[in-house]
C-alpha cells in the first residue's frame, strides 16, 4: 500500500494521528479536572501508561487482527512499508488507545492499576480490533451480507460505534462489577456530592479533546484525494449542537456544557461525510440532550456510579450516532445517501453486543483472578497512593 499513496498522503495521516494523540491529554485533563483531588495524580499517570501498553498490544497484535498486515516478514517488507502503512498504524493506534481511555473516566478513583493495565491490553490487542477488523475491513462477511441484505454496508466513516460505543459499553460492565465508590450512596438511598475538583482542567481537557476531533474526523479520509470538507463543517455543527443542547437540559452547569460538544462530536462521526449540515446539527442537539438526560439516570436512579459518565457520553452518544448515520444520510433529509437504516441499526447492535461480551469477559475474569478494586484504606487515601509514595521515598531509599 505504501508504494500506492503519495508522500502528501503520509503527511495528512501523520498530522490525523498527532492530533488524535493530544486528544489522549484530553482525556487526561478531563478525567483530572472530574475527580477528586487525592485522585489527580493517578488519572494523569493512568491515560499515559494505558496508551504505551495500547501501543504494545495494538502493533504486536491488534493492528495484524484487524487488517491482516505483518510488520515481521522480513527487513525487505518493513521497508516497503516504513511510509504510508506505518503512519497508518500509528494514526488508528490513537483510535485504539481510546478505548481504555474512555473506560478509564468510568472506572475512576477505585480501581486498581495493574489489572486494569492488564485489562488494557487484552481490550486493544484482542476485542476491539475484532469489531474493527468486521467493520473496516469486511471479516466474517458480516459487511457482505448487509449489502445484499438491505442494500448497503453499516457505515461509520470515523468511528462512533467502532471506537466511541465500543468503548462506553466496554466501561459499563467494568463500572458494575467495581462497584459504586465508597461514600457515594448512603443506606438510606441518598447520593454524596462528589464534584468536579477543578472546572478549569474540566474544561481545558474538553477544549483538547473538541480541537483535536477534527483531526480524528476529517483525518479519517487517510488520503488527502478523499478529503471533504463537509466531515469538517458537520462536526462543527455537531458540536455546537451539543454544547447548546446540554446548556439548556443541563441548566448552565459547568461541566455538562463542556461535555456537550464531546457528546455532539462523538455522534456525528459515523455520519459525518454523508449528512447535510442540519442533520449534523440534529445529531448533536439529540446527543447533547442524551448525554445530561442519562448521566443524571444512572448516577441519580440507577446508582450506577460511572464518575464521567462515559456510558452516556461515548457508549450511548455513539450509538446514537450510528443509527443516526442511518437517518440524516438518507437524500430524503438531506444526506449523501448510499445508507441503510437497517444496517445501521444492525451494525450498532453487533458492537454493542461485542462490547459488553468482551467487557463482562475480561473484567470478569481478572476480578476473579486478582481482584480490580482497591481496598478501603486505599481507596480512603487516594487511588494514586502507591505514586505518593514513590515521589515521597528519600533519595537513596527503595
Amino acid at each position: 500500500m505504501g508504494n500506492l499513496n503519495t508522500g502528501g498522503d503520509v503527511l495528512f495521516i501523520l498530522l490525523g494521528a498527532i492530533m488524535v494523540l493530544a486528544m489522549h491529554a484530553g482525556f487526561a485533563f478531563l478525567e483530572l479536572g472530574t475527580v477528586r483531588k487525592k485522585n489527580q495524580v493517578n488519572a494523569l499517570v493512568k491515560i499515559l501508561t494505558d496508551f504505551s501498553i495500547s501501543t504494545i498490544a495494538y502493533f504486536f497484535i491488534g493492528y495484524s487482527i484487524a487488517y491482516g498486515v505483518n510488520f515481521f516478514s522480513g527487513a525487505e517488507t518493513l521497508v516497503q512499508k516504513s511510509g504510508y502503512e506505518l503512519v497508518k498504524f500509528f494514526f488508528l493506534l490513537t483510535f485504539a488507545a481510546a478505548i481504555p481511555a474512555i473506560v478509564s473516566g468510568g472506572i475512576a478513583e477505585r480501581a486498581r492499576f495493574n489489572p486494569q493495565l492488564a485489562a488494557t491490553f487484552i481490550l486493544v490487542g484482542f476485542v476491539y480490533p475484532f469489531f474493527e477488523g468486521i467493520v473496516w475491513n469486511h471479516h466474517f462477511g458480516v459487511q457482505d451480507w448487509l449489502k445484499s441484505a438491505f442494500g448497503a454496508e453499516f457505515h461509520d466513516f470515523a468511528g462512533s460505534v467502532v471506537v466511541h460505543a465500543m468503548g462506553g459499553w466496554i466501561a459499563l460492565p467494568a463500572v458494575l462489577l467495581l462497584g459504586a465508590r465508597r461514600g457515594r450512596y448512603n443506606k438510606d438511598g441518598m447520593m454524596a456530592a462528589h464534584p468536579p475538583s477543578n472546572i478549569p482542567f474540566l474544561a481545558l481537557g474538553a477544549w483538547i479533546l473538541t480541537v483535536g476531533w477534527f483531526g480524528f474526523n476529517v483525518m479519517s479520509a487517510q488520503t488527502l484525494s478523499s478529503i471533504s470538507g463537509l466531515v469538517a463543517v458537520n462536526s462543527l455543527m455537531a458540536m455546537v449542537g451539543g454544547t447548546l443542547a446540554a446548556l439548556v437540559v443541563g441548566k448552565n452547569d459547568p461541566g455538562f456544557v463542556h461535555n456537550g460538544p464531546l457528546a455532539g462530536l462523538v455522534a456525528v462521526c459515523a455520519g459525518s461525510d454523508l449528512m447535510h449540515p442540519l442533520g449534523a446539527l440534529a445529531t448533536g442537539l439529540v446527543a447533547g440532550a442524551l448525554f445530561v438526560w442519562m448521566f443524571m439516570q444512572t448516577q441519580n436512579k440507577w446508582k450506577i456510579d460511572d464518575v464521567l459518565g462515559v456510558w452516556p457520553l461515548h457508549g450511548l452518544c455513539g450509538a446514537w450516532g450510528g443509527i443516526a448515520a442511518g437517518i440524516f444520510g438518507l437524500q430524503a433529509l438531506g444526506g449523501i445517501g448510499g445508507v441503510s437504516f437497517a444496517s445501521q441499526l444492525i451494525g450498532t447492535l453487533l458492537g454493542i453486543t461485542i462490547a459488553l461480551a468482551g467487557g463482562f469477559a475480561v473484567y470478569g475474569l481478572l476480578k476473579k483472578a486478582v481482584g480490580i478494586r482497591l481496598d478501603a484504606e486505599e481507596e480512603f487515601n487516594g487511588a494514586d497512593l502507591s505514586i505518593h509514595r514513590i515521589s515521597a521515598t528519600p533519595e537513596g531509599e527503595v
